[in-house]
């Protein structure tokens, strides 16, 4: 890729060079490059058509399927934004991401409509539904009748945004989502980072085995096809169809969050000795601390092809761990990437030396996120005079390698999914007999984390666990919902009211070495 790469439309030329080599799999369905392009560039021009304009956002609320990766890439070649939508998502959950993005247009899974007729009368932007399916409804398009209205010839826009913008909503201390956006992403700073992931190479065959809505699944079946690799995805994860799927198409490189890949190697020996999984050469953790244990299994039954790397929605991939290191170095996440330069900081601002935790930093680069939507201050909150951090804390070793052990602004991780405390306690505070609360993560064996609420009861009310759950239920996603509830005379407050979780959290974590 040149330097004018981010001026052409890089997959319109796979097509061009392969137009019969495989684009996308899913079960029994394939797409060609040929056939890939041409249903993304009708897409895309039915979407100027309804006057979807450049920068607009677009969400994207499907399952995983080949409709949902075409429906990215005509709102890319489109000139708009795509924003995947969380399917876990409650009403008013989805409501407000609706209306904090601005969304003009929306496709949408026959599968997530009971839930949008709920909804759709009070999201104010949207303009244009478009079903995805077989079902049909007066007040929506069918995304097979754009495909087959609109014009094959490639949109102007398809190559102003380079490797492809997308706007991944993602939570924070205010308790409300915010949106991470990418207008536009520069191919060349991808492929230095890809490289160092030995991901780089066009011969890959890519399998999609975690939801699409999150960034890496995501981001990584988008980067394969920057190289014009067949992408295979798996509408949901089982861990023994994922092995029978490596077998089948021969997968060489997927990206699995560390509960998917503890899925797998949970198996009984008997089941996973069934499949040949020898075709595969990349496989990438992250999303997650991943257990020992389980890089242990993954090597001795995949190979040394294990890879891990440090990185977040808004930061991108700033360290990586390469299979040579995997057992060497056991819980670090990786050095420094290519090009990238990170630093420990103190709460003044000093580097810190090696085997010393303080906030992990990262240099401002072309690959990080431009902003929160709407949101400046919070913006202005990740960034340091040149460096960016999410707020996590960390250690380097004397090579250079680090290792994570805690995270500042109380983020939970479970299954791979972060989990924003600030936001379940906004809803649990709604409940008249709540005084106050702290939700915090807990260890738990099988996902990394679990969420606890520790429960303050407002003078003269009862309250019990199950009543705390319910009401969480009935205003969350069922992921956040707390999955244990601890009651409290009182809360630990600093001498400025702030609630000081650590005073709650660090008798569940006692004997262990990382926080997270």
């Amino acid at each position: 890729m040149t330097e004018t790469a981010a001026a052409r439309d890089i997959l319109a030329g796979h097509a061009a060079r392969t137009p019969d080599r495989p684009a996308l799999i899913e079960g029994e369905r394939r797409l060609s490059w040929r056939d890939y392009i041409e249903r993304r560039n009708r897409v895309a021009n039915a979407l100027r058509d309804l006057d979807v304009g450049s920068g607009e956002r677009v969400i994207v609320y499907a399952v995983n399927s080949l409709e949902n990766i075409v429906a990215s890439a005509a709102t890319r070649a489109a000139g708009a934004i795509p924003v995947p939508m969380n399917h876990r998502l409650t009403d008013e959950e989805v409501l407000y991401i609706l209306d904090d993005a601005d969304a003009a247009a929306v496709f949408v899974s026959e599968a997530f409509l009971p839930l949008v007729e709920r909804v759709r009368g009070k999201a104010s932007t949207v303009r244009h539904w478009i079903l995805i399916g077989d079902a049909r409804r007066p007040w929506a398009r069918a995304f097979d009748e754009l495909a087959a209205c609109g014009s094959v010839t490639a949109p102007a826009t398809a190559g102003a945004q380079g490797a492809g913008a997308s706007m991944v909503y993602t939570a924070g201390t205010t308790g409300k989502p915010k949106g991470a956006l990418r207008r536009a992403v520069d191919p060349n700073a991808l492929v230095i980072r890809l490289r160092d992931l030995d991901l780089a190479d066009g011969s890959h065959v890519h399998l999609v085995a975690g939801p699409l809505y999150h960034s890496a699944p995501g981001g990584f079946a988008l980067y394969a096809h920057l190289f014009g690799s067949p992408v295979v995805v798996m509408p949901r994860f089982d861990p023994e169809a994922a092995l029978a799927t490596i077998e089948r198409h021969r997968c060489t490189s997927t990206f699995m969050a560390p509960t998917l890949l503890k899925r797998i190697v949970d198996l009984p020996e008997a089941v996973r000795r069934r499949y040949d999984v020898s075709s595969m050469r990349v496989l990438v953790v992250a999303a997650a601390p991943c257990p020992m244990r389980v890089k242990e299994e993954a090597i001795r039954y995949f190979g040394p092809v294990l890879y891990e790397f440090y990185g977040s929605t808004e930061l991108g991939i700033n360290t990586v761990l390469r299979p040579d290191d995997v057992l060497r170095k056991p819980h670090s996440c990786g050095r420094a990437a290519t090009d990238v330069e990170l630093a420990i900081l103190d709460e003044g601002g000093g580097r810190l030396p090696p085997g010393q935790p303080g906030e992990l930093f990262v240099r401002r680069s072309p690959s990080m996120f431009d902003e929160y939507w709407k949101k400046p201050e919070a913006t202005r909150q990740t960034e340091r005079d040149g460096w960016l951090s999410v707020g996590d804390v960390a250690w380097m070793d004397e090579e250079g390698f680090v290792y994570i052990c805690d995270r500042k602004r109380d983020m939970i991780i479970s299954g791979g999914v972060n989990i924003y405390p600030a936001e379940i306690e906004d809803a649990l505070h709604r409940h008249p007999a709540v005084q106050d609360v702290a939700v915090f993560g807990v260890p738990d064996d099988e996902w990394g984390e679990r969420v606890h609420a520790a429960v303050q009861v407002r003078a003269g009310h009862e309250l019990d666990a199950a009543a705390v759950v319910a009401f969480a239920r009935e205003r969350l996603a069922g992921y956040k919902i707390p999955r244990e509830v601890s009651f409290h005379a009182e809360l630990p407050r600093d001498a400025a009211g702030k609630l000081v979780k650590r005073h709650l959290r660090d008798r569940f974590w006692e004997g262990r070495a990382a926080k997270v």
